[in-house]
């Protein structure tokens, strides 16, 4: 009895399987079609999509849930191209993401130039690495690829798949040990007696916790940490929910929001110990450049990856693990009451005044409604936009996750596919996307691609006819209204039309409705939600 020799492109897609892949996406041309057979071969479902931006980011949507790298496939030249948008959002979000392109083979390149580009020249400054697939070298290069994309700080790493490799025979021993993890550490010596000091005497601590510490799996630990030692916290808006935000320490995310900042921010300030929990501030904005000052707070920055950014400084700089570090600095360290004058819950106060939920109709009470009415276990998908500002603060996320969006890139039109990612993965679970109106129009054609699948996530859009957040600025710069309106359209038509539900809502007891209908519905549905310009005014 013979064994079939595996091609390079089976061996690639085995190791894919092996990692937790189940699902990849992209749109196919000739250079890749081996790849797509060897991936559904390997037990991965190759999806069709409509446009590749829109497939990295269903792509990204199912890697929230089942923390498998996500897979984006495209085609040689512009099906490449199209990606570039995801692949950089990637990057900047920590997603690990494989990215699979065809490409011709090296000799063909010589003297045949259609559609012909340097895909790993074009990839290369937005992926953590770049690799141009051999046969012999299929098993090494996909261990490196997976062990790169999901190693701190996660990315993507992109592979470039020349069609007669992806065909050529593996050699027989390309079998061999995948590389293992590398051990989990924590700081020791002078350093970590100085943070145990600072932790055992201060007075006002607060932690400010980002995407690190969902990546090391430290949610338990942190939970523990943060209650034995009373200390508030503050998240960035990609770890929201990392503890539930009705906890009694939470002071929900930040970074976005002038008006939650104004706020937060003079709280860090008063600060005595800063603790920056695996906290990467490519999520914020200027106003928390500097935010504290290590030389009249100590401030303990515990991090996947060293300071380059130079958003702030700290006193004291530990790349290790999260769990490992907190536990350690927990260990044998005396714990006392904090914040004696009981600021934090006065900021707490005051975010609750400053965003409400009892408008009438609005973004605010459009967002109020959908969060009363659907289950604590829905999903949420944000795209970028005024929309997204208001949602991040208002909408209430139980778990990590639970409310997903392009937080450091802040990409328009993530959402929709996002959401669809999600549903792929978790079919049982109401997931809803919110969209303005302009980033919904960017990925509406997708809206096919949910109908394919025989997905039903609930697509609301904001419906204001305008780039509410880009208009605002230019008002504010006292600037002439151009190139930011465009006319009103049928939204809820657009989801009839491509083959699920549709509704249109002006006020909270339409749209109580319309979702009440969409979470029964066997269809995706789209809920267009009208609001007059200028709604997000004082808002955000």
């Amino acid at each position: 009895m013979t064994t079939k020799t595996k091609r390079a492109a089976d061996v690639l897609a085995e190791r894919l399987y092996d990692a937790g892949c189940r699902h990849a996406f992209g749109m196919p041309g000739g250079e890749v079609l081996t790849l797509v057979d060897a991936l559904e071969k390997a037990g991965i479902a190759f999806h069709l999509i409509k446009h590749e931006n829109a497939g990295g980011f269903m792509a990204e949507g199912v890697h929230h849930r089942d923390g498998a790298p996500a897979i984006l496939v495209a085609t040689v030249g512009p099906g490449a191209m199209n990606g570039v948008n995801v692949i950089a959002n990637a990057e900047q979000d920590r997603v690990p993401m494989i990215v699979l392109t065809g490409c011709v083979d090296a000799d063909e390149a010589l003297t045949y130039t259609h559609q012909v580009l340097d895909h790993q020249q074009v990839l290369r400054p937005i992926t953590k690495e770049s690799f141009r697939l051999t046969a012999a070298g299929a098993g090494i290069i996909a261990d490196k690829a997976v062990a790169i994309a999901t190693e701190p700080r996660c990315g993507p790493v992109h592979i470039d798949v020349p069609i007669s490799v992806a065909d050529a025979p593996a050699p027989n021993d390309i079998a061999r040990p995948y590389r293992p993890t590398a051990s989990r550490v924590a700081p020791s010596g002078g350093g970590a007696a100085k943070a145990r000091e600072a932790l055992a005497k201060t007075n006002r601590p607060v932690a400010i916790v980002g995407l690190d510490v969902l990546y090391d799996d430290a949610q338990t630990v942190l939970r523990a940490f943060l209650e034995q030692f009373n200390i508030p916290f503050i998240t960035t808006y990609k770890a929201k929910g990392i503890l539930p935000e009705d906890h009694p320490l939470c002071l929900g995310g930040a970074g976005l929001s002038p008006l939650a900042d104004k706020h937060l921010l003079p709280l860090v300030a008063q600060a005595d110990l800063v603790l920056c929990i695996g906290y990467d501030p490519i999520e914020m904005r200027v106003g928390w450049r500097d935010a504290f000052d290590p030389s009249r707070q100590m401030v303990i920055d515990i991090a996947a990856a060293p300071n380059t950014h130079y958003m702030h400084q700290a006193t004291l700089n530990f790349i290790a693990d999260t769990c490992e570090t907190l536990e350690m600095l927990a260990n044998t360290t005396p714990t006392r009451a904090t914040w004696p004058g009981g600021e934090p819950q006065a900021v707490q106060n005051a975010l609750s005044e400053a965003f409400r939920k009892d408008e009438d109709w609005g973004p605010a009470g459009i967002i109020a409604e959908a969060r009363a009415v659907l289950p604590k276990t829905t999903l949420a998908t944000a795209d970028s936009g005024a929309h997204r500002i208001l949602l991040s603060q208002m909408w209430r996320c139980d778990e990590p996750r639970g409310l997903i969006q392009s937080s450091a890139l802040c990409t328009m039109g993530c959402a929709v596919p996002m959401a669809m990612g999600l549903k792929l993965a978790e079919p049982g679970r109401p997931v809803i996307s919110f969209s303005g109106d302009a980033g919904f129009l960017m990925v509406a054609g997708e809206l096919a691609t949910a109908a394919e699948m025989g997905v039903n996530p609930i697509f609301l859009v904001f419906v204001d006819a305008s780039l509410a957040l880009i208009e605002l600025k230019q008002r504010q710069r006292q600037l002439a209204n151009k190139g930011v309106d465009f006319a009103r359209h049928d939204f809820a038509a657009m989801g009839r039309a491509f083959g699920g539900y549709g509704h249109t809502v002006t006020t909270r007891t339409e749209l109580r409705s319309a979702l009440k209908d969409a979470m029964a519905a066997d269809r995706f549905t789209v809920i267009a939600a009208e609001i007059e310009p200028g709604a997000y005014d004082g808002r955000l």
